[in-house]
């Protein structure tokens, strides 16, 4: 298989099971509470570990009990930390209200650690990594790095998460391969559905795979100035826990993407990975029938 490298956060996510969202001022009961890891690079990281790849993950992580917490849970599942920069702080922390009705996850994510600096970041020499990853975040940084990876001559295809709108994220878009838009994206940029948002995005974008999930109306993507494509959710699924499908979408397109399928093959093995995770508690086994 192959070798990848996963940039972005990694996080604590302490999630609540409860029976229903409650309401203001309402005192409710958790089912069950679990402590995971966390954070968008790091779910993707390690779904692509289960894909059968060698994965490697750069954030920075608090040198605190919960940081030693959270390398001893990707080391586990055959994540490589050995990049990650130890740093003084607290570890950013997720607290997670999941809806038992209907799989939703409510989020209040807390953060005192200082992000990845393109200091921090590894020389990538030839042919070390099939495939480079990144969440789109700390933008001045990040926009750094990626320049770094072209002036040293772009090693491989890199990968752009786009979750929510950052100053400045557009000027990372040219300098990747593939981009993929979530619906938060979409709506905080002003736009109502994925058809009129990509057709925006692949004029302002030429050349690139884009791609941007729309939850239970599925997901639409368009390869260069190729046609826009549109792929239904997948039906019949009881939605349990939606934490990380996006984050289990963007792996299996960069899984599929490296065995070379075509786009439209790719978006849909990915869609079909994400409605696996969220017929699911949590990440383990994902591949299981």
């Amino acid at each position: 298989m192959s070798r990848i490298l996963c940039c972005g956060i990694v996080a604590l996510d302490i999630i609540n099971l409860v029976s229903h969202y409650p309401a203001e001022d309402e005192e409710l009961r958790a089912s069950g509470q679990e402590r995971r890891s966390g954070g968008n690079a790091a779910n993707t990281a390690q779904v692509l570990g289960q894909l059968g790849h060698e994965v490697g993950l750069i954030a920075t992580v608090a040198n605190d009990q919960n940081g030693d917490f959270l390398l001893q849970k990707l080391t586990a599942s055959g994540i490589d930390t050995s990049a990650c920069p130890r740093l003084p702080g607290s570890t950013p922390t997720s607290y997670i209200t999941l809806n038992r009705q209907n799989g939703s996850r409510t989020i209040i994510h807390y953060r005192q650690l200082d992000e990845l600096t393109a200091e921090q970041f590894p020389a990538i020499p030839p042919r070390q990594y099939d495939w480079l990853h990144f969440e789109g975040r700390n933008v001045p940084q990040l926009i750094r790095i990626l320049k770094g990876l072209h002036q040293a001559g772009k090693p491989c295809p890199l990968s752009l998460e786009a979750e929510k709108p950052r100053k400045g994220i557009e000027s990372l878009f040219a300098l990747v391969d593939v981009i993929m838009f979530s619906r938060d994206f979409a709506v905080q940029a002003g736009f109502s559905d994925a058809q009129s948002f990509l057709t925006h995005q692949q004029q302002r974008t030429p050349g690139k795979l884009l791609t941007c999930t729309w939850g239970s109306a599925g997901v639409w993507h368009c390869n260069g100035d190729g046609p826009l494509i549109h792929t239904p959710a997948i039906s019949g699924i009881e939605v349990i826990d939606t934490i990380g499908a996006g984050d289990t979408f963007n792996a299996g397109l960069i899984h599929a993407c490296l065995q070379h399928d075509s786009p439209g093959q790719a978006v849909a093995h990915a869609n079909r990975l994400a409605a696996a995770k969220i017929g699911q508690q949590g990440f383990d086994d994902l591949l299981q029938p």
